[in-house]
């Protein structure tokens, strides 16, 4: 079995991203600081040198991470999940409000997202060193668990509650984005006015690069190694976020089984999407959000994207890009490979 873990970006940035530990850079001109954290490699380059700042800012991601993640036992999260089918339970303003997001999604996509998917994302494990292909009795086992109507929140007591035993909630696809609009935050009030945030493919840019040049972050082609990229987005003060079948996955008698899983079939998504990309202000708006449009396909995806007026990029496996109109104001095609597909 082949695992791989590859991030949805590579970043056009001055800075090289270490796989483990800690590491910072001090210049003149800015700060650089990398930490493994929220399961990932997260990285933040600023515009001046200011320790405080990049302490701040990783201080809140390791909070983050201890109060939201489902891997670990003692979060908010983990204490949901264990009293499922027995009693509510307390939570934070930031679990409530990813969960009431989530569930805002789930109406959208008519269960297509759904943030009770925990039971079929721990059965497939993929990303982690159990990942495996579950039969087809343990998938309708989980599958019969996920029912995003079964969650019950109490905003005056600030409680969650699972109905049934055996359910599970998995907030992965939108804890990152809530990270990074937090991060932003900390950043700006320390007086930053340019910098990039890296939370493991999620991009967040504030301000321009300079005065003049804004931020390019290439898009990754899915059918190539990570650096490979099909274009280039220039970004100025906003947020990009990919969700992409070569993110994480693992490949068994030449089957690739990726990470993005449908609450309807209980497998990995097969509908000819290899990458769903959002450009938007706010990185709390896009994550999810990608998840939710990779799971309803191209043209359930796309109509919704241009309901709700988001720019969106989408590449199948025919190496067809869907966009909408405004996302070609950010975005420029540099592999001739790719088509254009008209809306």
């Amino acid at each position: 079995m082949h695992k791989s873990d590859k991030r949805a970006f590579f970043v056009l940035l001055s800075f090289l991203l270490v796989l483990s530990g800690c590491q910072a850079k001090q210049s003149a001109g800015e700060t650089t600081r990398t930490e493994f954290v929220l399961g990932t490699v997260c990285a933040l380059r600023i515009d001046k040198p200011n320790d405080a700042a990049m302490d701040e800012a990783f201080e809140r991601l390791a909070q983050l991470e201890a109060l939201l993640t489902v891997n670990k036992e003692g979060s908010q999260i983990d204490a949901v999940n264990a009293a499922a089918g027995k009693n509510p339970v307390k939570v934070g303003p930031e679990a409530m409000t990813i969960i009431k997001r989530g569930l805002h999604y789930a109406e959208l996509s008519n269960g297509g997202f759904d943030p009770s998917v925990g039971p079929l994302v721990k059965l497939w494990g993929i990303g982690s060193d159990h990942a495996r292909l579950p039969s087809k009795a343990e998938i309708d086992k989980a599958k019969a668990l996920i029912n995003y109507k079964d969650i019950v929140l109490d905003e005056a007591a600030s409680t969650v509650y699972l109905k049934r035993p055996g359910m599970a909630l998995d907030l992965g696809s939108a804890t990152k984005g809530y990270a990074a609009d937090e991060v932003r935050a900390i950043l700006v009030r320390h007086g930053v006015k340019s910098g990039i945030i890296d939370l493991g493919g999620n991009i967040l840019v504030i301000g321009k690069k300079d005065k003049r040049t804004p931020w390019h972050v290439g898009l990754q082609d899915p059918d190539a190694e990570r650096g490979n990229y099909i274009g280039i987005a220039s970004l100025d003060d906003c947020t990009m976020v990919t969700s992409g079948v070569y993110e994480r996955y693992f490949i068994e008698n030449g089957v690739r089984y990726h990470h993005i899983l449908s609450p309807f079939t209980g497998y990995p998504v097969q509908n000819g999407l290899t990458s769903v990309t959002i450009i938007t202000k706010k990185s709390f708006d896009a994550d999810g959000v990608t998840t939710m449009l990779f799971i309803l396909g191209p043209e359930k995806g796309m109509e919704l994207a241009q309901k709700l007026g988001i720019d969106v990029i989408m590449l199948d496996d025919q190496k067809r890009i869907f966009m909408t109109p405004g996302a070609s104001a950010y975005f420029k095609i540099t592999d001739s490979r790719y088509k254009l597909v008209q809306q």
